[in-house]
């Protein structure tokens, strides 16, 4: 397999291919699951396959999700020719095995690197290595690459990604490129030649309003992220996505915070990436993940990200612009109280900041469709009045009549 590789590498220098990223890949926002949110560097052969046959039997494949992605620490060391290797204790039966048995299942596979000479965990990273490391994950039948900035000391972001995009393409392998490099760099302004999607701010934390500080840099709740960067949406679009990074649902906040979280990452079109024990999940957990009317507000195929039409400092409207002349609406409780609201919808015309879509109720009236009770609510004709609980979200799909 090395001397294949070898000689594999050789001609592709040697044709000189042409470098782009692999389009037609994330036309829509990535779904899927991803092992750090919960597991962090405890991941395992066996936690992997049990993943993939949870993602399966528990209808989130049906929903949509459909990459399994091992992050940080299943890395071994590099082979006398400085291959990659996985840890032999963690991955017994290697990745290519591993990667066949999630394909088995008909989803995809995903795995992790960095593009410092270490990663976050302190395993090899890819700097130097990279079309090495590329033709090694072709090889092994990857999908998806999280490529993550811990010790690039010297580099420039730009750049150090380029040069993993130019690897992947010239592997020869359709793999998502996922830019981690947690917006230090505004990737939104240089990423969409180069990468899938990109990070957009630094790590999640499982909480809905805090900040979790770790000395020299620190963890965001949901309502920290979705507050970061508010003038970027017109950098996202099909195949190239902001990423407020991986869903924290299911890993200890309430329903009311969870549902809120997963509402307000389908309204910014953002990968929905799992990040819970998909193997053990509360029955309202799994409702969350698998509503398929807010998997649809996500995955709408104008791929346009939403944008807040109401800004207030406890109360939010959400607004997301939808193929066929559809609207999103998403209402969101910041306070820990519920509050009562009321909404005229023909004293509030919906204008785009950024792509121009224009909603008129004063002209046209709509139906309404609240996509958590999965029920019809009226039109637009009569302005909405409401009880919003505390930390959480009322989320309406409008359609012209």
């Amino acid at each position: 397999m090395k001397k294949i590789l070898i000689v594999a590498m050789i001609t592709v220098f040697a044709l000189g291919a042409k470098a782009q990223k692999f389009e037609g890949l994330a036309d829509t926002p990535p779904m899927g699951w991803n092992s750090w949110n919960k597991f962090a560097c405890d991941v395992t052969e066996d936690l992997i396959k049990e993943t993939a046959d949870a993602m399966v039997s528990s209808g989130m494949k049906d929903a949509g999700y459909e990459y399994i992605v091992i992050d940080d620490c299943w890395h071994g060391e590099r082979d006398s020719l400085g291959f990659i290797q996985a840890d032999p204790a963690r991955f017994p039966s290697g990745i290519k095995a591993l990667a066949d048995y999630v394909h088995s299942k008909g989803l995809k596979f995903g795995i992790y690197s960095d593009a410092g000479w270490q990663t976050c965990g302190g395993r090899p990273g890819s700097r130097g290595r990279e079309y090495q490391d590329a033709m090694t994950y072709a090889s092994w039948g990857v999908d998806y690459l999280k490529y993550d900035w811990c010790n690039t000391e010297g580099l420039k972001a730009e750049g150090a990604y380029l040069t993993m995009r130019d690897a992947l393409y010239e592997a020869g392998r359709p793999i998502v490129l996922s830019i981690c490099e947690w917006g230090d760099n505004d990737p939104w302004d240089w990423a969409e030649p180069i990468g899938h999607l990109w990070r957009t701010t630094g790590d999640i934390y499982n909480c809905f309003d805090c900040e979790e500080d770790h000395g020299t840099w620190s963890s965001w709740g949901v309502l920290q992220i979705i507050d970061m960067h508010p003038g970027i949406r017109s950098a996202a679009g099909p195949g190239h996505w902001n990423d407020p990074d991986m869903m924290e649902v299911g890993n200890g906040m309430t329903v009311n915070e969870d549902r809120a979280h997963f509402a307000l990452w389908a309204m910014q079109a953002a990968p929905l990436i799992a990040g819970n024990d998909i193997r053990n999940m509360s029955p309202e957990t799994l409702e969350i993940l698998t509503n398929k009317d807010v998997i649809a507000i996500d995955q709408d195929t104008l791929g346009v990200q939403g944008y807040k039409h109401i800004d207030e400092e406890d109360y939010e409207v959400w607004v997301k612009p939808l193929a066929g002349g559809d609207v999103a609406v998403c209402f969101l409780n910041r306070t820990e109280e519920a509050m009562d609201i009321t909404f005229d919808w023909a004293t509030n015309k919906l204008v785009d900041p950024d792509f121009g879509h224009t909603t008129d109720f004063a002209q046209s009236r709509y139906d309404i469709y609240n996509v958590w009770t999965h029920k019809k609510a009226g039109n637009t004709k009569k302005a909405l009045k409401a009880s919003l609980p505390g930390r959480d979200v009322l989320m309406l799909r409008l359609s012209k009549k």
